[in-house]
């Protein structure tokens, strides 16, 4: 007869039951022992709970090391973007700076050319640009103040810096200025530190050329431009701008005025030029005779006209009164 094998599996499971059992009776037990409301049960509660968990300070442990490193991690994570965050800012901070020192170095300029007194007779009127052409062939604006306002056809117009343009058509309430870079402006201007002077041309374009200058080795780029004052079309000392180098080797005039954004203008009433109605000391040339007309038509008339009986009685009364005065003065002497 073949004889039957046992595998372990025959002894396992009866041994698996067994330890169920036992924990299941164990567990409750425990749960019977926890519910039962006695003195003498609390007692034994206590003392088995002050002898058991002072001896598992070494199970929890790791539970307590794995919860202050994954605390760890959380507040490194945190302080790892609070770092990032504070270098954007940082780098925030760096273009903030670098715009405040661009504005402050503005701001500078601008109050030092405030202090700059052109004429103490220019006053001016403000007014808002309402439109301008939008034509690549005209360069001009329109503002909201007119004849009412005293405005007047030739006057500048700046935008508080620098110079803009000059009226050119004036309406009850509105008035058209010609910008300085319109092809049709032609301004006489002075180059410092050097002093020469220039004609400053519009070409349509937002650098107008210098034309005409008296000696180009003396001007150089940056060097400052404004109003001659030259022909009365401009108070002089008006700022233009600075000279710069074209890309066609030309000098241009990097202008003042912010042509981007046109909001406000000032119009400068420049009073006319008084007529001298008395020459005082004015030195005049001598007056000369007039000469004789000696043309052949004079001539001709006058030898074809003949005297009349009236102008021979003339001749004769006036002869006869001279022959008169004679004899009387040689019967006195």
């Amino acid at each position: 007869m073949a004889k039957t094998r046992i595998g372990p599996e025959e002894f396992q499971r009866p041994l698996r039951r067994l330890l169920v059992a036992i924990a299941v009776l164990l567990l409750l037990g425990l749960f019977l022992l926890w519910r039962v409301d006695s003195p003498r049960v609390e007692r034994f509660r206590a003392a088995l709970i002050d002898a058991v968990v002072p001896n598992l300070d070494w199970a929890m442990r790791p539970v307590t090391v794995a919860a202050g490193m994954i605390d760890d991690f959380q507040s490194y994570t945190r302080i790892y973007e609070q770092n990032q965050e504070l270098k954007r800012e940082l780098q925030q901070m760096k273009a903030w700076k670098e715009a405040a020192l661009q504005l402050e170095q503005k701001n500078a300029r601008l109050l030092d050319l405030n202090k700059v007194r052109l004429d103490p007779k220019l006053t001016y009127v403000t007014g808002v640009v309402m439109a301008d052409s939008g034509s690549p062939f005209r360069q001009s604006v329109l503002l909201n103040v007119g004849e009412r306002d005293g405005i007047r056809d030739g006057w500048a117009t700046m935008d508080g810096i620098g110079l803009v343009g000059r009226i050119s058509g004036v309406g009850a309430r509105t008035a058209r200025v010609i910008l300085v870079t319109d092809s049709n402006s032609r301004i006489p201007v002075t180059i410092q530190p050097s002093g020469q002077k220039a004609l400053l041309s519009g070409d349509n374009s937002p650098l107008p050329p210098l034309d005409f200058i008296e000696d180009t080795d003396e001007v150089r780029p940056g060097d400052r431009v404004v109003t001659s004052g030259d022909g009365g079309v401009f108070p002089a000392g008006l700022l233009v701008g600075q000279v710069a180098l074209g890309t066609d080797k030309r000098l241009r005039v990097v202008l003042a005025a912010d042509y981007q954004r046109l909001e406000f203008l000032r119009v400068l009433r420049s009073h006319a030029l008084e007529p001298i109605t008395d020459p005082g000391n004015l030195v005049a040339p001598p007056l000369l005779s007039p000469l004789p007309d000696t043309s052949a038509e004079t001539l001709e008339s006058a030898a074809g006209a003949q005297p009349t009986g009236t102008e021979g009685g003339d001749v004769e009364a006036s002869g006869s009164g001279l022959a008169e005065g004679a004899a009387s003065e040689a019967g006195d002497g």
